[in-house]
């Protein structure tokens, strides 16, 4: 294509093929059934010398690569959490991709970095987060959590690491649960801390953080001559959506200064309700804090919402002012590039403010509302079956539970058979689930917060889980 008429016929063209797509989107089977090398091996080994057709570049789209995607917004999409999309955020990006933005600074472009400021605010408003908190949107969460980790180990130091280096006597201490996000010893490792200086703090029955635990780990370490350095709490494991005691968390953190991080990657956009937000108690004692918009709130990946109490530490942490970046306007405005790890940025702010303005605010709320009660709904069913068993309570829109049929005792076996029943459920293309282990117990789990989830996907679903767990049991194909 090389002129604005070849776009234009192009586009529509495309616009109707996205129509189509949302519109059959549940003629597909939810999780890709290809085999490993299928799709690469259907591939040219080199790449074309002479320009191809839009038509043949969209043939092979759908015979290659179509049948390895596994469809993120199928209703039928209950696996891992959710990275949801909608129409506004759709066509958000769609403009963004056309403005082709590079928000690294004011300067390059003054409306990304005062509509991201705004949008922001708006968000703050939206969950009830302490006014004091400044907000940028990162990438992801991984991204956010290296971002407080740095600039935890930045004020813990007085900025030296970022001049000399790790000193090997400084040995700095981060804390988490033994639930918490895998992002976090990845961060701690990227940052310099090193894996052994990640402290894993014991959980209570619920999977949440057992604050006495935490106090005697931080007390053994300054005895040991460590220094504690940061503590991640989370609202919404991975696991099992376990919410940590944030309040007793952060008394702790404040007696002994550690800069408190707490991840809401997930289940911070539950906080829109006002019913959701006692799960926050004791935010304001945090000193940053992360959930994603790409998850939860119908925007597009990626957009990560952090928010921190003291940007000027924020700042300070990442900063580095060569020639080139010096602008006149720098000390009036939010150069973002000063917020995090990249300096390039994209103008992720615009799909969040078409979402937000497109839903409205009690629109988003209504949604949230739904996926919470049609997980309630499945956890009760679930209760009521005397063959499957819930694994955790259900606070947001996750549901942990396993089959286990009344003639069998065995925890291996029951192990096996949910991990059979995993595997053909996936197999099926109807639904998509995943599965963690709680106690030690294989544990299958199902998000009920896809965009256009409805009551009866998930009755189809349960309905699924039932009938093929109980052709398991015809079968004797139990893992015994």
């Amino acid at each position: 294509m090389k002129t604005p008429e070849e776009f234009r016929a192009e586009a529509h063209k495309m616009a109707d093929r996205i129509a189509d797509y949302f519109q059959q989107i549940e003629q597909y089977p939810v999780k890709s059934l290809v085999k490993p090398g299928e799709i690469a091996s259907r591939l040219p080994d080199f790449p074309p010398d002479h320009p191809e057709q839009m038509d043949d570049i969209m043939e092979d789209f759908e015979e290659i690569i179509m049948p390895g995607i596994t469809h993120w917004q199928h209703p039928g999409f209950f696996a891992f959490f959710p990275a949801n999309s909608s129409y506004p955020s759709v066509l958000a990006e769609m403009l963004t991709a056309a403005l082709g933005q590079q928000g690294m600074i004011w300067e390059t472009s003054p409306a990304a970095a005062e509509l991201e400021q705004r949008v922001m605010e708006w968000l703050k408003t939206m969950c009830g987060l302490p006014a004091d908190w400044t907000g940028v949107i990162q990438d992801t969460a991984s991204a956010s959590t290296l971002t407080a980790l740095l600039t935890a180990r930045e004020k813990a130091t007085g900025f030296s690491v970022n001049h000399d280096g790790f000193d090997k006597e400084k040995k700095l201490r981060i804390y988490c649960s033994t639930e918490t996000h895998s992002s976090i010893e990845k961060a701690a490792r990227i940052a310099g801390f090193g894996r052994k200086n990640l402290v894993k703090i014991a959980v209570d029955d619920n999977f949440a953080m057992n604050p006495s635990a935490l106090r005697d780990a931080i007390t053994k370490d300054l005895n040991d001559g460590c220094r504690p350095c940061c503590v991640v709490a989370t609202i919404g494991t991975t696991s099992s959506t376990a919410v940590d005691p944030i309040a007793e968390i952060g008394k702790i953190c404040r007696e002994h200064d550690i800069w408190l991080h707490v991840d809401a990657a997930f289940a911070g956009t539950a906080l829109v309700l006002n019913e959701m937000r006692h799960f926050a108690d004791g935010l304001e004692l945090a000193d940053s804090y992360v959930f994603n918009p790409h998850k939860w709130m119908f925007t597009n990946f990626d957009c990560s919402a952090y928010f921190v109490k003291d940007p000027d530490l924020l700042i300070r942490t990442f900063e580095i002012l060569p020639e080139y970046l010096k602008t006149r306007t720098r000390g009036q405005v939010n150069d973002y590039r000063d917020w995090g790890v990249a300096l390039g940025r994209r103008f992720r702010a615009l799909k969040l403010w078409f979402v937000i303005r497109n839903f409205g605010v009690e629109g988003i709320r209504d949604k949230v509302r739904k996926h919470l009660d049609l997980a309630q709904w499945l956890a009760g069913e679930i209760n009521q079956s005397p063959e499957f068993e819930l694994l955790a309570p259900v606070p947001f829109s996750l549901v942990c539970f396993r089959f286990r049929p009344l003639q069998i005792s065995d925890e291996s076996a029951i192990d096996n058979l949910n991990e059979k029943l995993l595997q053909l459920l996936n197999a099926s293309g109807r639904l998509y689930i995943t599965h963690t282990r709680l106690h030690g117990k294989y544990t299958l789990r199902m998000v009920t917060a896809q965009t256009n989830v409805e009551r009866i996907h998930v009755e189809k679903a349960w309905t699924l889980i039932r009938a093929t767990a109980g052709e398991l049991i015809k079968s004797g194909n139990t893992g015994e």
